[in-house]
């Protein structure tokens, strides 16, 4: 891409394929596509506002590549499916639960979220609110079994039903 003579094409071409990745993860992993989908916003307003130069949208753009193929090797080095990645960040997502329980302790929950969840999904469950209902209690009762989080207990718990229901729309 830096060695393209025409920069603003270059500039859109990473535009497009960092967009086309963005869906991808947003029907996986509610956490990295909100995360890397605003500083993908930012770099762009900056661009189009004409803040930055063409040259530098593109490096910008590069580096927000690197960052997220980063991402996805994190959950390798972590020992995570994908599916168990995304309910890790949902978890990490509260910062004072990766400092208090650990990534271990997390890792635990994640895995286990990923089980139940999976067990729990009926056919019809996004059109049937006893179903959703049951799923939504599942999740709490895991969280509240493993002291998941130690605080913002409604915005945490949130999070990782809203990424169990971005899930489950796949299985």
């Amino acid at each position: 891409m830096r060695g393209l003579k025409h920069k603003n094409v270059a500039a859109e071409l990473l535009e497009k394929l960092l967009k086309d990745e963005l869906k991808v993860r947003s029907k996986r992993n509610l956490v990295q596509s909100q995360l890397f989908s605003e500083k993908l916003k930012k770099t762009l307003n900056a661009y189009h506002n004409r803040a930055i130069a063409t040259q530098e949208v593109i490096e910008e753009l590069i580096k927000l590549a690197k960052e997220m193929d980063a991402a996805t090797k994190r959950g390798q080095n972590l020992g995570l499916t994908d599916d168990e990645l995304a309910f890790y960040d949902a978890l990490a997502a509260n910062a004072s639960a990766v400092q208090v329980m650990g990534d271990d302790k997390l890792k635990v929950i994640a895995a286990e979220l990923i089980t139940k969840v999976r067990q729990s999904v009926t056919i019809d469950w996004t059109l049937r609110e006893s179903a959703r209902a049951k799923i939504k209690v599942m999740v709490k009762r895991i969280l509240n079994k493993y002291g998941y989080p130690p605080d913002l207990q409604d915005e945490a718990v949130q999070t990782v039903i809203q990424q169990a229901e971005l899930l489950t729309r796949n299985w």
